[in-house]
């Protein structure tokens, strides 16, 4: 059996998949796939979980429908067609790579309700994230809150969320009621995550742990992911420890993926981000990068705190405390922090598939999430 390939940092690479139905590749040899493997793999989830969204927001009420097809990208703020970014699409992916991976095509198929239901829940917590961050920007454009509303934009996402669950529900599948139940239970933790989050914004730098922010990553971003992957193992009909390793694996991918986002957070260059470069650092945002270097013990951790605790005014010298979170070590530290969560993640999806052949989707994607670009 050929052995996983696995990287100490993340950069492009990956395996095959297999399958047609869903997501697949038909290249040769583990190293013959580079970033536009899972570029492939998330056009095709596209493809197949855009029209069931569409059809699934197309039944909600008029006011609902107008605001959640403004957020898909699929319509302007005065309800006129779009031809906008829906966003990635890698938690769907997620789903039907995993169900493709332990079940072949057919799971695959079977498991597409799933995937459009994970990508409902995860658009349900970005418009309420964005009234609660108070974001104005999302994939290039005004986020809904600020076309909308507050009220309008949490009302959206409520529906959302229950539109994913009764999609669910409906499905004749023997194993939708345990999906309902688990993706039930994983919107109660991404619920705690943000609360988690939150809470951590009223109190000190100095009052934060590592741990504390790891722990939160987990539930806000590694909870959705490892969900994501648990149901596409539920829709092949997989045994119940390949459903809890395909999860572990999805969290660990999904602390990964916060990992590097909270780098872009930082460095990232505002035309792939749609945001100001160094957002995070001006709005005093306590993400993995900055506790860490804040817990450095040196001159720059010394003179990043004294630039958090400084009032936030318009003009804030964002450059310097970039400067600062990267000399106190932030910035290599969610890099190769990033790196270990990879290889855990592949350790785990190893129990599960123990074929690297039949596990490559769920690599590539894997490893898309830590070589985005800057």
């Amino acid at each position: 059996m050929t052995e996983y390939v696995t990287r100490t940092r993340p950069h492009p690479g990956g395996a095959r998949g297999r399958g047609r139905a869903v997501p697949s590749r038909t290249d040769s040899g583990p190293d013959a796939l580079d970033g536009h493997e899972a570029a492939a793999i998330l056009e095709e989830t596209r493809g197949f979980v855009d029209p069931v969204l569409r059809a699934a927001i197309d039944s909600l009420p008029g006011s609902m429908r107008r605001i959640s097809l403004y957020h898909f990208g699929w319509e302007h703020a005065d309800g006129t067609p779009a031809a906008g970014n829906a966003g990635k699409a890698i938690r769907p992916a997620l789903v039907l790579a995993a169900a493709t991976a332990l079940g072949g095509p057919a799971a695959g198929t079977a498991a597409l309700p799933a995937a459009a239901a994970v990508e409902l829940i995860h658009n349900f917590t970005l418009l309420h994230d964005d009234v609660m961050d108070r974001d104005t920007t999302r994939r290039h454009r005004p986020t809904a809150w600020t076309v909308f509303g507050d009220a309008d934009a949490v009302l959206a996402g409520d529906a959302l969320h229950a539109l994913a669950l009764g999609m669910l529900a409906a499905h004749p599948h023997p194993a939708s009621s345990a999906a309902v139940a688990r993706l039930a239970d994983c919107v109660i933790e991404l619920c705690a995550g943000q609360h988690s989050d939150t809470a951590l914004e009223k109190r000190g730098p100095a009052e934060v742990t590592l741990d504390e922010v790891l722990a939160m990553a987990e539930a806000k971003t590694g909870a959705l992911l490892g969900c994501a992957c648990a149901l596409g193992a539920l829709y092949a009909g997989a045994a119940g420890e390949d459903v809890e390793a395909l999860d572990a694996f999805g969290r660990q991918a999904g602390l990964a993926f916060q990992l590097i986002d909270d780098v872009i957070g930082i460095w990232g260059d505002p035309r792939h981000t749609g945001k100001p470069a160094g957002a995070d650092l001006a709005a005093r945002k306590k993400s993995l990068p900055v506790i860490a270097a804040l817990g450095s013990a040196t001159p720059a951790a010394v003179e990043l705190a004294e630039l958090y605790a400084a009032p936030r005014e318009q003009g804030d010298d964002v450059e310097r405390m970039t400067l600062a979170v990267e000399r106190a070590g932030g910035r290599e530290w969610a890099q190769e922090q990033a790196a270990d969560r990879m290889a855990r993640a592949v350790s785990e999806l190893a129990r599960a598939v123990p074929d690297p052949e039949a596990a490559g989707g769920l690599l590539s994607l894997a490893e898309f999430v830590t070589r985005r670009s800057l």
